[in-house]
């Protein structure tokens, strides 16, 4: 029979913090891992609209891809990417007018 390990006080509480929501922020951990399923969609860092393009620039075969917003024209290279669950994925699918099978 194999023997059990004994369990140990998690860190934050060693390291003196109320929650581990205090502790992640206090380390800068960012948010979570959603469970299950998840997508990633491009936003506009400027005005938070998901109607995002690919701008290519340069010579064929040496071209640098910048994103361009086409709401706001917003042109830059840090586009903010938002994980969603499958629900709301569906849910903006809805809104934007797409069609799921």
């Amino acid at each position: 029979m194999k023997k059990k390990s004994k369990l140990s006080t998690p860190t934050w509480i060693i390291e003196g913090y109320d929650s581990p929501e205090e502790y992640e922020k206090a380390k800068g951990v960012k948010e979570k891992k959603k469970e299950g399923k998840t997508f990633k969609v491009r936003k506009c860092p400027k005005c938070k609209s998901y109607n995002i393009g690919v701008q290519l620039i340069g010579e064929e075969g040496k071209s640098a891809k910048n994103w361009e917003c086409r709401e706001c024209k917003w042109v830059g290279k840090d586009v903010m990417i938002e994980e969603l669950t499958e629900d709301e994925f569906m849910k903006y699918l809805d809104e934007k007018g797409e069609e799921v099978a």
